[in-house]
């Protein structure tokens, strides 16, 4: 599952040998947000609670990093603005950069938390903001 969902994160990419190139020299690949998925940023210990709390089927990729105590959460590409309201979460915008590792392995206290899978799932906004709301756990509507 590992390999099918480095190659999805490599087809989201613009430049996919730049992607590898930089993977072989154990560097951080640069992915911009916006054509694929937006990145949603928060706290890495509340991100890591979180992912035990949404539904497998509405959890996408989660990139967290110990070093800066922080955590990316892949999401659809529409989600924008329904976050808005959760102050523990900023969503960056289209062209925003996301410096990855390999999913593979981890580089520098960065790793994939929730591997991309390779089916192109990406977390559900409404079950991350239920997920870091009152009381941290999704409501009824949350599930659809």
């Amino acid at each position: 599952m590992q390999q099918a969902g480095q190659a999805w994160l490599l087809s989201c990419a613009p430049d996919p040998a730049a992607v590898r190139s930089a993977w072989e020299l154990e560097q951080f690949a640069q992915i911009p947000t916006g054509a694929h998925w937006l990145v949603a940023e928060a706290p890495l210990v509340r991100s890591v609670q979180a992912t035990r709390r949404i539904p497998p089927d509405r959890l996408g990729p989660v990139l967290g990093d110990v070093h800066r105590d922080v955590a990316w959460w892949l999401l659809p590409a529409d989600a924008a603005q329904e976050l808005d309201d959760i102050r523990q979460i900023v969503v960056h915008p289209a062209g925003w950069i996301l410096s990855c590792p390999p999913v593979l392995h981890s580089l520098e206290g960065r790793w994939w938390v929730e591997p991309p899978d390779g089916t192109g799932q990406l977390t559900d906004p409404s079950s991350l903001g239920a997920a870091f709301g009152p009381g941290g756990r999704p409501s009824r509507e949350a599930f659809g």
